[in-house]
């Protein structure tokens, strides 16, 4: 399983991005030109086993927002671009670069803050660390966020006892069809 799910991050992500670059230009485009900065945003994240790795994302907010959890961001803080991005989870696009370099997974437990200590000592306990993090997870589509640490640690130890290709083909297409 593990190979095979490898070979499909790696297929998966190679072909996504492919397809996505002509969105992925636009997008960058339209964020330089909504406020001033980089368009993309790279930010410390919890990968495998604890380490750190930086996680690339289209930048949403305006420059200078504190690095916090998206639902402790005060509101104002997000570009009316940004708002669009999010919405239609295009500032997740650059993560496919993650996936190509092996420190995500197309579908897993999504990447949290090093300062997000109480999540991250419930994945520890429930062996959720060991898994590689995700663009996507099973908690996405279920709409449990980063606000509820022990459900979400939950949701995501659930995912890693049913893991299958066909269980990451429907988060997958839950993912992209979420109304």
């Amino acid at each position: 399983m593990k190979a095979a799910k490898q070979i499909f991050d790696l297929a998966g992500a190679a072909l996504l991005l492919l397809a996505t670059s002509p969105v992925l230009a636009l997008t960058v485009l339209a964020v330089r030109a909504s406020s001033p900065g980089p368009a993309i945003f790279s930010q410390i994240r919890v990968g495998r086993d604890g380490r750190l790795f930086r996680c690339h994302k289209l930048r949403t907010m305006y420059v200078g927002t504190p690095s916090l959890p998206s639902h402790e961001a005060p509101a104002s803080s997000v570009t009316s671009v940004g708002k669009v991005l999010r919405k239609f989870k295009l500032d997740e696009l650059p993560q496919f670069w993650n996936v190509l370099k092996g420190e995500m997974s197309l579908v897993g437990p999504r990447p949290c803050l090093p300062t997000q200590t109480e999540l991250i000592e419930c994945r520890r306990r429930l062996g959720v660390l060991a898994a590689l993090p995700g663009i996507t997870g099973l908690a996405q589509i279920k709409g449990i966020d980063m606000s509820n640490p022990k459900l979400l640690a939950e949701t995501d130890a659930a995912y890693l006892r049913t893991a299958s290709f066909w269980l990451d083909l429907r988060i997958l297409f839950g993912t992209l069809y979420r109304s």
